[in-house]
């Protein structure tokens, strides 16, 4: 079987609005963070397409990593509905119909359909390559252990570690390390993949491998992508859309040809001129 068959073996009709394009297969609607009263999001609204390639840009402390982490569950939110592919995450709906805050089981199921990679790579330092690949199917799903094998076999050779199965950690670059971390996300089947600066703990040289497979997974699978980052020529070479956050807001989106070569804003110009200079 196919890589590509095996991420497309659950097909779900998706629900289509009255233009008959298809609902978003994320959605922010008016969600709010605080942390004291510094808010990190500020009634943020964001739509992503099933299959959309989203790249977030931004300066520090502007709620980049925050949306990644709230969207994971990883963060709670002070206010709004978070959705995944039409089901809130955030909330859950009673049998009247009202929706109330969700509880842990609700937001576990819902989160399923999310894989995440972080900047540390959070590997289990006792478990070689394969290993951390196949633990959380396993455990999570009930995948049986050759299933999995299997599956972790095909995902380590697909992001380039075909030759790495038996490695620990320990013994492998920043880059590899890296490249585990994708697969071991890839390996649950997730319907959105969140990529929060997965370059920036990493040496130079080695970046480019990691973002060569974030490159081909956006080409071989359809899978819809956030990515936040501060490499801008990855963002405007491999994004549907570019989003400027700014001050807990996307305060500037659009094509990377439109948002790159185009800022309408005066912000997003002075963001993009410093990033240029520092370069």
């Amino acid at each position: 079987m196919s890589m590509q068959q095996r991420f497309d073996d659950s097909p779900m009709v998706r629900p289509s609005r009255r233009d008959g394009s298809a609902e978003p297969l994320v959605r922010f609607d008016q969600v709010t963070k605080r942390y004291g009263s510094l808010t990190v999001l500020d009634q943020l609204n964001l739509e992503v397409s099933p299959g959309e390639k989203v790249a977030i840009i931004g300066p520090s402390g502007s709620g980049k990593s925050t949306l990644l982490r709230a969207l994971m569950t990883l963060e709670t939110i002070d206010d709004g509905v978070i959705e995944v592919d039409g089901e809130p995450l955030t909330h859950m709906p009673t049998a009247g119909g009202h929706l109330i805050p969700a509880n842990a089981r609700h937001q576990r199921r819902i989160r399923g359909r999310i894989g995440m990679v972080f900047q540390s790579f959070n590997l289990f330092p006792h478990m070689n390559a394969l290993q951390n690949v196949i633990e959380a199917p396993v455990q999570v799903l009930g995948m049986s252990k050759a299933e999995a094998s299997q599956r972790g076999e095909e995902l380590l050779a697909m992001v380039g570690l075909e030759d790495k199965l038996g490695h620990y950690p320990a013994q492998l670059s920043g880059g590899q390390q890296q490249r585990v971390a994708i697969a071991r996300a890839l390996a649950m089947r997730p319907k959105v993949m969140l990529f929060d600066e997965v370059t920036s703990a990493l040496d130079p040289e080695l970046c480019g491998e990691v973002l060569n497979v974030i490159r081909q997974l956006g080409e071989a699978h359809n899978l819809t992508m956030l990515m936040v980052t501060h490499q801008m020529g990855f963002a405007r070479e491999f994004a549907d859309r570019v989003c400027f956050f700014y001050k807990g807001r996307i305060h500037e989106q659009g094509t990377p040809e439109e948002l790159f070569g185009n800022p309408r804003e005066e912000r997003t110009q002075a963001f993009l001129s410093a990033v240029n200079e520092a370069h």
